[in-house]
């Protein structure tokens, strides 16, 4: 007697079936159910899919079900969510970059929740400026003669390049050693073919004279740009002409020097740890430049955004531009950097600005880290499954500053003799406060620079919590 083949397509589980499955489970991450139906119905359509290009192998439901909860899991776990940083990068791109100092946190808080002034003078009752407050902090704290801000310093840059460098002077003078990719896969080349200027390359990489500027200066010419190296650097049979030689050569052809200056140092960086000197936005503008643009989510230690310092006409030019509405900041980012920024004047000469960067890169690793690293080991002790060290370690900057910096920190030495290193760095990102560490030989470490104080029970019952499970 023979048996039919069942209809594949009759296999294939009902959503709503599924989705009742997945309602009596506990370890379900809390989606809204909207979400787990959309997740739940694209698993199902792609199976019918499957099948319909000849697909026989189809999962049993148990295991269907667990697929689809996994999907459910990661997709809860991709949210924006806190993660305690253990690698020793203290500006993360992956990981945020630069924290907020709680005077900022606070501050979004408050204009986020509630209406604000954004856009109000409350002297005169009318429409006010965007963000008027900021800029006089910023060309305050710079020492320019004004400033503004935009969503990124790539922004920042394009609205230079669109102000300066369009119309019958749309040439833009850049060295070839300074054609740099700053991440992500962004190019200076693509970002300024994004502005529509026309780039004008002078020099090799590794050598460009001043008379290759001049020679390249027609009058299509409408900037000279410089390019801060802040996430590489250059060594050996190497020239280029000084920042002063350039705007000199600016100033007996009409022209603007414009310099791209990235990581945003502001105050001087060997003063909070035993790092090389990255050159400050008021330094830059002091030798003669025209414009700057930093970053404020980087060494500046703000959040994401663009400034744009130096000469009143050009910035009022700027601002002038139709693009620089579409690359203008929020009221949340505006509040964020206003605070940013009122720290480092209300510090002044005297004391060193309390953000959260900045008291990372001079952590003590005697005084504050070791008493740290101390305690943790300590509170693992007898842990089994788990041996527990310290070790030297270096951190370094990150965000793409100062490369050649390397700040000598103190790490957690991880030894797990229950489980792989790779599935000890899994389970530790799959807690509700993930931790981000990484593998050196056949350790686990975390490096305690750029883990705030207050997380280390955070780490502590994370571990305990994992080898305990085991």
């Amino acid at each position: 007697m023979s048996s039919k083949t069942p209809n594949p397509f009759s296999l294939i589980p009902g959503v709503d079936k599924v989705l009742h499955a997945i309602s009596q489970r506990e370890d379900v991450a809390p989606l809204p159910l909207a979400l787990t139906t959309a997740l739940v119905r694209q698993a199902v359509e792609s199976l019918r899919e499957d099948v319909k290009n000849g697909c026989t192998e189809i999962p049993k439901f148990d295991a269907f079900v667990e697929s689809s909860v996994a999907s459910i899991t990661s997709l809860f776990r991709s949210r924006i969510h806190p993660v305690i940083n253990g690698t020793g990068v203290c500006i993360h791109t992956n990981l945020g970059r630069s924290p907020l100092s709680s005077d900022a946190v606070e501050s979004i808080a408050g204009v986020g929740q509630y209406y604000n002034n954004l856009e109000l003078d409350l002297v005169s009752g009318e429409r006010g400026t965007r963000g008027g407050f900021l800029e006089k902090c910023l060309a305050t704290l710079i020492g320019a003669e004004s400033a503004t801000v935009t969503n990124n310093c790539a922004a920042a840059l394009i609205l230079m390049l669109k102000h300066l460098a369009n119309g019958e002077r749309n040439e833009a003078i850049i060295s070839r050693g300074e054609l740099v990719e700053i991440g992500g896969g962004f190019r200076i080349p693509e970002i300024m073919e994004a502005s529509n200027t026309r780039l004008i390359e002078v020099g090799a990489t590794n050598k460009t004279s001043l008379e290759d500027y001049e020679k390249a200066i027609t009058p299509r010419t409408g900037m000279l740009l410089k390019v801060h190296r802040s996430n590489f650097w250059m060594g050996g049979f190497t020239h280029e002409p000084t920042t002063e030689e350039l705007v000199e050569l600016g100033k007996a052809h009409g022209i603007p020097v414009v310099e791209d200056l990235g990581s945003g140092a502001i105050v001087m960086t060997e003063s909070l740890a035993p790092i090389p000197h990255e050159p400050t936005a008021g330094e830059v503008l002091n030798r003669g430049v025209d414009l700057i643009c930093i970053s404020g989510d980087k060494l500046l230690g703000g959040p994401q955004a663009g400034i744009i310092a130096g000469r009143a006409d050009l910035i009022a030019g700027i601002k002038k531009e139709p693009f620089f509405r579409a690359l203008r900041c929020d009221k949340l980012i505006l509040t964020a950097m206003q605070a940013t920024i009122l720290e480092y004047l209300s510090a002044g000469d005297g004391r060193q600005p309390d953000l959260p960067l900045l008291r990372m890169l001079s952590a003590s690793v005697d005084d504050e880290l070791r008493p740290r690293a101390d305690a943790i080991v300590a509170a693992l002790k007898g842990v089994e499954g788990l041996e527990v060290g310290t070790v030297q370690s270096i951190a370094r900057c990150g965000g793409g500053t100062m490369p050649k910096a390397e700040i000598e920190s103190l790490a957690l030495d991880l030894y797990p003799t229950t489980m792989s290193l790779p599935k000890l760095a899994q389970r530790m990102r799959e807690q509700a406060l993930p931790v981000m560490g990484y593998i050196a030989g056949d350790r686990f470490r975390i490096d305690l620079r750029t883990v705030f104080p207050e997380q280390d029970g955070k780490v502590v019952e994370n571990l305990l919590a994992i080898f305990r499970k085991v």
